[in-house]
């Protein structure tokens, strides 16, 4: 329901996304990309902000960890208060941030829950330490609905390259097996002309999604943004399969969007409000 539609003698409220994730101090990526994200989407965005960076469209030079116990006292702010429908997770920095969002998950019983596990960014930069993987995957893979990473975070995680798009299959299902009940493996930085992307469930048909591949340099926080539209899509009540592909229809429209466009003097962001909705309106029980 939009806001075009309502009852006078009916509450209603927004669907609620969470981003616990880092700040981009460019705007492109991180919780910066959720929030127009969520917006353009039609959903109310909140966020836990678990590291600054210093960043724009030619790198990182900086990062500045949360501490986590302020951390969890964001987290227990907007959920004891405002509440949550879902909730992406992005950039998380040490095992104890790690561990701050899986206590959350589990004692406020959080749902639909989209794990980017954001280790290399746009530029090439390495974001976590081996350890904090190893205690991401440990944690919050379980925890996840669906975990989405790009061929970069695979293969760092599995400990091997993937470099054809018959690979992207067996990937994801080995991605699977680390725990996790869903993976979307995205297939963006293969060459060719088709971007090819994976979900592989636990309980579910294995899903190919695939579209031409758009000309443009400003991909910054595309995956930012994919994760962040299917949290908003899971938010609003469809179920996986159908977010992942409304989630991706939104991001190849903003990346079209935003091709010609000059951000900056590296990877520009992409269009996020290329065609923003009203925002939804769920009625209170």
């Amino acid at each position: 329901m939009t806001t075009q539609a309502i009852s006078q003698n009916t509450t209603y409220r927004y669907a609620r996304v969470l981003s616990i994730a880092g700040s981009d101090s460019g705007g492109g990526a991180g919780i910066q990309a959720d929030l127009k994200t969520f917006s353009a989407l039609g959903c109310y965005g909140m966020t836990a902000i678990s590291a600054l960076t210093a960043q724009n469209t030619l790198g990182v030079t900086g990062i500045h960890g949360v501490p986590p116990e302020f951390l969890k006292a964001q987290l227990q702010a907007v959920i004891e208060d405002i509440g949550v429908d879902a909730v992406k997770i992005g950039m998380l920095h040490s095992p104890e941030i790690v561990k701050v969002v899986a206590w959350a998950i589990d004692h406020y019983q959080l749902e639909r829950v989209v794990l980017d596990p954001v280790m290399v960014a746009t530029s090439g930069d390495r974001l976590i330490a081996q350890e904090t993987a190893e205690v991401l995957v440990r944690e919050l893979f379980p925890r996840a609905a669906v975990v989405t990473p790009n061929l970069d975070e695979a293969a760092l995680l599995l400990g091997r390259a993937i470099v054809t798009a018959a690979d992207l299959d067996q990937a994801a299902r080995d991605l699977l097996a680390l725990g996790a009940k869903a993976v979307l493996l995205k297939g963006g930085h293969l060459t060719g002309e088709r971007v090819v992307d994976v979900l592989t469930q636990r309980e579910g048909a294995e899903q190919r999604y695939e579209a031409g591949r758009i000309a443009s340099r400003n991909v910054h926080g595309t995956g930012c943004t994919l994760s962040s539209a299917m949290a908003s899509y899971l938010a609003l009540g469809h179920g996986l399969p159908q977010a992942v592909e409304l989630a991706r229809a939104y991001i190849l429209a903003a990346i079209a969007a935003g091709a010609t466009v000059q951000t900056g003097h590296g990877q520009g962001p992409l269009n996020h409000g290329h065609a923003p909705v009203a925002m939804h309106l769920l009625p209170v029980r």
